[in-house]
């Protein structure tokens, strides 16, 4: 992670010449770094972007993949199903000739 550093010897200075006294400046540039770091930590890099992304692609190349799979297997079932019909159909035929 990019190290990114906050001035806080030259806020201080800042602040004092706005007007805080030191007490004041060097309480909001305290509070104000921890802030920073809270917040900086919490930060996607562009690296945790990148394996992030590349991780969607992965699932969902096995989703696709899975996806064909289900699909392969469904239209075994229905030729099955159909060709137990057609057999049950003609079966009922000739057990049942039309006169």
């Amino acid at each position: 992670m990019t190290a990114i550093t906050f001035d806080t010897h030259a806020y201080v200075k800042e602040l004092k010449s706005a007007g805080f006294t030191e007490e004041q400046a060097e309480v909001q540039a305290k509070t104000l770094s921890s802030i920073f770091k809270t917040n900086l930590d919490e930060l996607a890099t562009r690296r945790d972007l990148k394996e992030l992304e590349l991780a969607t692609r992965r699932d969902f190349k096995e989703l696709e993949a899975k996806i064909a799979e289900a699909k392969a297997e469904t239209i075994k079932w229905m030729f099955g199903v159909a060709a137990g019909q057609a057999v049950f159909i003609l079966t009922m035929l000739k057990l049942f000739p039309s006169r």
